[in-house]
């Protein structure tokens, strides 16, 4: 793993478009994409750029189960305000909420990941380990399916819903072995709540108790964490 210490999550951002954008520039054309707070830096930068992305084609992580495309809290909903509005794809693929039968969409979108290999993944991490929603204990081997969420990570995402009763149950999301088939890897963390996760990650051992840690094993992920991230790691990924 190549880590990459920045003062703060502005910095991160632009870090880490600089890397999509190289990328870009030399040929990828698939991109796996994430959601949340912490790619917005990201995201910004992206859209204040004059990359044109009317070539790529845009894979997403996951999707609460039961929100409409339409819904402010959907995952839908964020890509398209915070990218896809700005800087149109040729084509753009969000797991869908609403499937009347999660495991056959599940295996459709398997299907659409073999069909559209990832040349560059970006990630973020959970306090407790979690990429995507793959929570401890989910099986490194496993593709597209339906999580339920654990309780710590329905509180994380209380404060984007008004109330804690409103945050979806479950989510569909790509499997850690969807994720490990992308060719190149950032992953992004900025604050001091997940210095403990990025530490477990990087010099933890490769446990399915620490759903990231299985990145160890994937042969180019950068991770860009700001220093609040940093602080518990050891000092030879502080340089």
């Amino acid at each position: 793993m190549k880590v990459i210490v920045t003062e703060n999550k502005i910095q991160g951002g632009a870090k880490a478009f600089e890397i999509f954008e190289k990328g870009i520039k030399n040929g990828a054309k698939v991109l796996g994409l994430a959601t949340g707070s912490t790619p917005e830096t990201l995201y910004q930068n992206w859209v204040k750029s004059d990359l044109n992305c009317e070539d790529l084609t845009s894979i997403n992580l996951d999707e609460y189960v039961g929100l409409t495309p339409d819904n402010p809290q959907s995952y839908h909903y964020f890509m398209q305000k915070h990218l896809f509005d700005k800087k149109p794809f040729k084509k753009t693929y969000v797991p869908d909420g609403m499937a009347k039968d999660i495991p056959a969409f599940c295996k459709e979108y398997d299907q659409i990941i073999k069909d559209n290999p990832i040349d560059i993944q970006l990630l973020g991490i959970g306090r407790n380990g979690h990429i995507a929603f793959n929570e401890p204990g989910t099986p490194f081997d496993i593709g597209t399916h339906e999580v339920k969420l654990t309780e710590n990570t329905i509180e994380a995402n209380a404060r984007f819903f008004d109330n804690e009763d409103e945050v979806p149950k479950s989510a569909i999301c790509m499997g850690t072995a969807n994720i490990m088939q992308s060719k190149k890897i950032v992953l992004m963390a900025f604050g001091e709540k997940k210095a403990q996760a990025i530490k477990e990650m990087i010099e933890g051992p490769v446990t399915e108790q620490v759903p990231a840690s299985i990145l160890q094993k994937h042969p180019d992920v950068t991770v860009i964490v700001d220093k609040a991230a940093a602080q518990e790691l050891d000092d030879k990924y502080k340089n």
